[in-house]
This record gives C-alpha cells, structure tokens and sequence, in this order.
C-alpha cells in the first residue's frame, strides 16, 4: 500500500498526535465511502470512475485497522478486556443500525442478499457475514466481517507469540489472494451451514476469550476458523485474502515505525495485493480492473504516507471530528440514504437545483444523526466497556495471585 518514497523515517509520535491523524483518515475513509453511496443516486454525472471511492475509503480503513488493532492488543498484554473493549465499541450501533433496518422493512424490504433463515441471524451475531456467505442488512457491512477475521487472527497470533511477523503474513496473504483468484470460481463451500458452525463456535470461544478458561485453544480455534471461512466459504476468496494482506501492511508499518522491521515486506505485499485481481477468475467488477484497481490503491497508500508524514502536526478539527463519528457514519448513512428516494422519488432525474439542495440536506442529517449516535451510544458504551474490562482484568489477576498463594 506505501513504498518507502512516500513514508517518513521512523520516529515515535506523542500519543495525542498518532490518534489526531489515525481519526483524520478515518474521517477521510467515511466520507469516501459515504460519497460512494450517495452520488449514485443523487447526483450520478460526478461518480469518478477512473477509481472508486468506496474501495479508497474502505483500503484507508484497513490500513488503520491493521496499524493500530496489534498495538492495541499488545498494549494491553490482556486478551480478555481486549475483546470486552471490542464488542462494546463495535455491536451497540451495530445492533441499533440493524434494528432501524429491520424497523424499516415495513416500507423498504430488506436486501435480497439477506437469507430468510438463521444462518442470518448466525451472521449478524458473529459479523462474520461476508465470509459465511451471508448478506448484511445494511449493505457496508460487508467490511466488517473481514475486520473480525483479522481481529480473531491477530489474537490467535498473538497467544502464540507469532504476532510480530506482520510482513510475513502480509506477503503470505498477498500470495495466497493471487493463487485463490486464479484457482478458484465460487467459493468451495456453500449453504447456510458454515453460518451455523461459525455461530456457534464464535460464541463458545468468546466466552473462553473473555473468560480464560482455554483461552489459548479458543483463540487458535477461532484464528484457523476465520482464515479458513474467509478462503472457503467467503463471497470472495482472493479479495479476502488480499484484504488481510493490506491489514497485516499496516501492521508491518508500525513495526518498521517502532524499529522492528524493514519496509520490503511492505512492498512486496503491495505488489501482490496490486496483481491480486488481474488473473482473477472472479473479478468481473469495473472497479476490481487493473488500471481502476491500481489507481484506487494508489491513492489509498498516497493518504495514509501522507497522513502518516504528518501526523506530529495538528489536523483540521472538522476532519478528526468526523474520524470520530466515523463509524456510525459508516452505518447510518446507506439504510438513511436508501429513505429518501422511497420518499421524494428518483432523484437522479430531477433538476441540479434539487439534486444539489437534496444531498446537501442529505449529508447534513446523516452527520447530525451520526454524532448523536456517537455521542449517546458509542460513548457511553466504550466508557461501560472499559470499567468492565478493568473489573475482569482485576479478576483475573486476583484469581492468579490467589491461586499462586500455597495453602497450609
């Protein structure tokens, strides 16, 4: 994703300014993806199609994901309250974005990618939607499903010490999304039984995550399960595969930022994941072409070096605000978007005066909406899930003191 004509020299940044600039880029990602979404339907003559913007937002939120997620983890040395600061962060405006959908399929039916079954109610539960083949009912969410798997994989690496070769499993992966494009049609698996067998080993390994008991073999479980699930069951083989590989990219830059590693994994995984889709059995999408793709990633690569290259600098405040709103800015906006033809009719028919005041008012409510999920669900929920974690991790250090005490 970045070559090292682009990125500065490793230096160690004050916390503050790291987080400034990994929220710059967040803001910059939603806002790509937003605009992917809306200009389709509201104003279809400016859609750029020399690259797409979804896919630049969407690569931007893997390179910070891969950067900062390992940190993370590693930072607290803690699996447990990792995981427990993970589902508060992500499932509260997760789970009100697919009840609003579900609220809204009195009047908007769900999308038909969603199954009428259990295996969807599977999917949501684990967010491992995309690579059980399972539809969400809100169309971005699709992203999340590989951002567990690699959640899940870095856990799995890091029990097993095996988490500091982030440039090895990024060319790995790259590697591996070339040989799955070439070899592979469809994915080997299908039907709704990888759903139900994800469900319910997710949930067992959750509780053992959190929990500690088997903590090791639950986190090796759930690592080779996601990474297998993503090459056999996924809508995509190649493309999740090179997705992990743009996310272990970001972490093998961080290493190389804190003096452990060199940048030719960087560049090697770039290459491969650039080539991924070029011999690609299923890469039928205009966007997945190779100039379309190459440029797309470019550009992706271009914004986080140079974001990276500024991060000890201060950032426009409008911009690190909607980093922080990002998230449920990226799942608000499409279900809101999809209202408003259903209310006003099709308004890529409709004068420039109207499609321009429609989107502009458009935008303006999805980012009002947006910060006030932020600031009433997410909030308050990070805040409950970091006293929680705090309450486990003394748990467990006084189960282990207690156990260490010998007994007369």
């Amino acid at each position: 994703m970045v070559t090292p004509a682009v990125v500065s020299s490793p230096a160690r940044p004050v916390a503050g300014a790291r987080l400034a600039w990994l929220d710059a880029l967040r803001g910059l990602a939603s806002v790509a993806v937003f605009l992917e979404h809306l200009l389709p339907w509201f104003m279809p003559a400016l859609r750029p199609y020399w690259f797409n913007l979804g896919m630049y937002g969407v690569l931007v939120f893997f390179l910070v994901s891969g950067y900062i997620i390992p940190t993370s983890l590693e930072g607290r040395g803690d699996v447990g309250a990792f995981w427990i600061g993970r589902v508060f962060r992500l499932y509260p405006i997760y789970l009100l974005v697919v009840a609003l959908v579900l609220v809204m399929a009195f009047w908007l039916p769900v999308r038909e990618q969603v199954p009428r079954d259990l295996s969807a109610v599977a999917g949501h539960v684990t967010m491992l939607l995309d690579v059980v083949h399972v539809g969400g009912v809100a169309d971005t969410m699709w992203t999340l499903s590989y951002e567990m798997v690699f959640y899940l994989l870095v856990t799995a690496l890091f029990v097993g010490g095996l988490h500091r070769r982030s440039g090895v499993f990024a060319v790995a992966f790259g590697v591996v999304g070339i040989g799955a494009g070439l070899v592979l049609s469809a994915p080997p698996l299908g039907g709704p039984w990888p759903a139900y067998v994800a469900g319910a080993v997710f949930c067992v390994g959750m509780v053992c995550l959190v929990t500690g008991r088997f903590r090791a073999a639950a986190a090796y479980v759930l690592g080779v399960m996601a990474v297998a699930l993503t090459l056999l069951a996924g809508f995509t083989p190649w493309l999740g595969a090179t997705i992990l590989a743009v996310m272990f990219t970001g972490t093998a830059i961080r290493r190389w930022e804190q003096g452990e590693g060199g940048l030719v994994p960087v560049v090697v995984a770039t290459a491969l994941v650039a080539l991924a889709p070029v011999w690609s059995i299923q890469a039928g999408w205009w966007w997945v072409q190779p100039g379309v793709w190459m440029t797309t990633m470019a550009l992706a690569g271009a914004t986080f070096a140079g974001a990276m290259a500024l991060r000890g600098r201060r950032l426009p405040r409008f911009l690190v605000w909607l980093g922080l709103i990002s998230y449920s800015l990226y799942l608000l906006h499409h279900p809101l978007l999809k209202l408003v033809p259903a209310i006003v009719g099709d308004v890529r028919f409709m004068p420039p005066v109207a499609q321009v005041s429609l989107s502009v008012a458009c935008v303006a409510v999805v980012l009002c909406l947006s910060w006030l999920t932020y600031r009433y669900v997410e909030l308050p929920m990070q805040r409950l899930g970091r006293r929680v974690a705090q309450g486990a991790s003394a748990g467990d250090s006084a189960a282990r003191f207690s156990s260490s005490v010998p007994t007369g």
